[in-house]
């Protein structure tokens, strides 16, 4: 499906230019946006400083407006990131083109989940083209004041599924309550005829006698909202969100659509991984990883245990990859505790059995160096968690899914896990001490299947390599 592949290249390029480092730093907080949809909204609460990031996971639900659609749940990864001219807030990547302490206007590509249920055809969609989500380009402003916030959105789809248009303008209000923040809002969307009948029409040549040809057309969905933030800690959030929407009567009148409310909730956690100084100060070094691999049939699960390294495999694929990092916290509350973003480009060798391609990979990866010995050889393990988008699917990806029979994704999320040690420390050279070498293994998965974000696929790849860090 075109359009569900252009979406997952459009939510990855949000993450690229993020960490490409292509915003600067600001002394002054962004307002998050505030828009009809919560997982934004929560995203955006994750941090607020300027270079900020955040990564965390939710699960989200809603009452298909299907008839027979039941209810549908998806795992959405949170990825956040909030700049001084760009911002990352889980499907929703923008550029900041107006920013005051009362007012922001932003222009954004966002993931639309609207569309026909993945896993279970109901009876009466059976027999139907389907509908698949959808990518906008958006408009957005907001104005605050302390009697709450105006919002207003224009967004067109440019991914070629409905080509349709929808205005959103609301009311938000924001209470602080202690470690709690509650955030209740109001918002109507009017939406063309266009983006109704893709979603909700049913075409002539889909008619049946129960299912006549009909188009909604245009109308306006009313939608109650809130949105919740619990500050665990300085760092952990939980979050939150339920709300309510009343589709227009166009809509609700459609043989395929189940007339009654539509309810949505969302629960998450996220780490705030904004650093305690200004982002990207001067002196702040640049990370250089060179690394070098093989395919393996080993599961991930079975390599963090130490049961598995073996790459001896039939296709004996390999990768090649150079990364660039940026550190954004060192020693964690004065714990041996190091957290370094990412971004990486891998050179997927298949070894004829397809076209070679190319892979972008960006993380953010935890360095644990608290060993005993580590004063002598200092020794780190290292966890990344990110995401991952392929120029093209992975051989050993594409085999193994269609053996199964299951989809395969361009866009999947990431994880690292290594283990290395200090080469200075153990030549006794004191100018190399941040000098490393070691292994370690690069997954992509597409988290069992449970996230429509990531093409719903229920499997990936792993590769053991070697690999070679410094500081410039």
């Amino acid at each position: 499906m075109k359009h569900y592949r252009f979406g997952r290249m459009i939510a990855f390029a949000g993450a690229f230019l993020v960490y490409a480092g292509i915003s600067g730093g600001s002394a002054s907080a962004a307002t998050p946006v505030v828009g009809a949809d919560d997982v934004p909204v929560l995203a955006a609460a994750v941090t607020n400083a300027i270079g900020g990031a955040g990564l965390g996971a939710a699960m989200r639900f809603e009452n298909s407006p299907y008839r027979g659609g039941g209810t549908r749940n998806d795992f959405v990864p949170l990825y956040v990131y909030e700049g001084k001219r760009v911002f990352l807030e889980a499907y929703r990547f923008g550029l900041k083109l107006d920013e005051t302490l009362q007012s922001r206007f932003d222009m954004f590509l966002g993931y639309r989940f609207e569309g026909f249920p993945y896993d279970r055809i109901p009876a009466s969609l059976s027999g139907m083209a389907n509908r698949g989500p959808g990518v906008d380009l958006g408009l957005h402003y907001q104005y605050s004041k302390p009697w709450g916030t105006l919002f207003g959105d224009v967004l067109r789809d440019v991914a070629g599924g409905s080509n349709g248009t929808e205005f959103r303008a609301g009311y938000s209000y924001s209470w602080e309550l202690g470690n709690l923040t509650l955030r209740p809002q109001f918002a109507l969307a009017a939406r063309d005829a266009r983006l109704n009948n893709y979603y909700y029409g049913v075409r002539p040549g889909e008619a049946t006698a129960s299912r006549p040809a009909y188009n909604p057309g245009s109308g306006v969905n009313t939608e109650f909202g809130l949105s919740a933030v619990y500050k665990v800690s300085a760092r952990w959030k939980l979050l939150g969100g339920l709300s309510v929407k009343r589709l227009s009567l166009g809509i609700r009148s459609s043989s395929i659509v189940e007339d009654r409310p539509q309810l949505a909730g969302l629960l998450g956690v996220a780490y705030d991984f904004s650093p305690d100084h200004d982002a990207w100060p001067d002196g702040r070094p640049l990370i250089v990883k060179g690394s070098y691999g093989k395919s393996t049939n080993c599961d991930f699960a079975k390599v963090m245990l130490l049961k598995c390294f073996s790459t001896t495999t039939t296709d004996n694929t390999r990768i090649a990859a150079l990364e660039l990092g940026r550190p954004f916290i060192e020693r964690l509350n004065g714990l041996p505790l190091d957290f370094v973003g990412y971004l990486g480009l891998t050179h997927h060798d298949e070894r004829g059995l397809q076209s070679n391609s190319e892979q972008v990979n960006t993380y953010m990866k935890a360095y644990y160096y608290g060993f005993p010995w580590s004063q002598h050889v200092r020794t780190r393990i290292g966890f990344g968690a990110g995401v991952s988008y392929a120029q093209r699917v992975p051989f050993v990806e594409a085999r193994d899914q269609l053996n199964r029979g299951r989809s395969s994704s361009k866009l999947l999320n990431y994880l690292d896990l290594s283990a290395d040690v200090s080469i200075g420390d153990l030549i006794g050279i004191k100018s190399m001490r941040e000098t490393y070498m070691g292994m370690g293994v690069s997954h992509r998965s597409g988290i069992f299947g449970t996230s429509r974000l990531l093409g719903n696929m229920n499997g990936g790849s792993n590769y053991i390599y070697s690999h070679l860090e410094w500081r410039m």
